[in-house]
């Protein structure tokens, strides 16, 4: 089962990862320092309630996580993006581009379009690129 999560900073400077997707009978959350932790945190529950559900003889569903950030969190978890570099590559001011990392402004949906694509390129590229 494919199940999306969310990983993003909460206002008191924590990163958390949730989902809206309802389990019968456990629910998952993480919460760290930072993104990755956040992502940690979760996965090491989601172990933790398979190995309690196997002893108690109850079903527990195989989970493909699906990860879903907020640009701090993206920014956070992906920190071996230069912002500078993105901000040219996508067309975006490198300083409006900071700001929204930093959570001191909000992008647009256009802005977080040209971000997408952005991203999904430099993906493509990686992914096609041997050495």
């Amino acid at each position: 089962m494919k199940v999306e999560f969310i990983i993003e900073k909460s206002f008191d400077g924590f990163y958390s990862c949730y989902t809206h997707h309802q389990f019968d009978g456990f629910g998952l959350l993480g919460y760290g320092d930072t993104a990755e932790q956040a992502k940690k945190d979760l996965l090491s529950l989601y172990e933790e309630i398979k190995k309690d559900r196997l002893q108690e003889g109850k079903q527990m569903p195989e989970i493909t996580f699906e990860w879903r950030y907020d640009l701090q969190s993206f920014f956070n978890y992906f920190s071996v993006l230069n912002v500078s570099e993105l901000a040219r590559k996508s067309g975006i001011n490198a300083s409006l581009l900071r700001q929204y990392r930093n959570g001191l402004a909000k992008a647009s949906e256009s802005q977080y379009d040209k971000i997408r694509k952005c991203i999904h390129q430099i993906g493509h590229e990686l992914e096609t690129a041997r050495f």
